[in-house]
């Protein structure tokens, strides 16, 4: 069940508790409100540390693409001296 329900099936059973002064239905009532409120703070986190996975997954991904690019580079560089140096050799 999610959060919301339990708070709100929570307020129903604390309100019938009161009004037929039924002190363990009451408590009930209570405890399902609080279950209901962890329920919900638990959803919001994970929610929350999904986004931030997502963002640092993105992040890896686009270093990783930098230092690829940067690699290729730094290769191609090389090839490009070492068949200029090999060119000066008389062959």
């Amino acid at each position: 069940m999610s959060g919301r329900i339990d708070i709100v099936k929570g307020r129903i059973k604390e309100a019938v508790g009161a009004i037929t002064d039924n002190n363990k239905l009451r408590d009930q009532g209570k405890a399902d409100q609080a279950v209901g409120k962890v329920k919900r703070a638990t959803q919001l986190a994970v929610g929350k540390v999904k986004v931030a996975a997502q963002k640092s997954v993105v992040a890896a991904k686009n270093t990783a693409r930098q230092a690829v690019t940067v690699a290729q580079d730094a290769a191609q560089k090389f090839v490009d001296k070492t068949k200029s140096a090999t060119k000066s050799f008389p062959g």
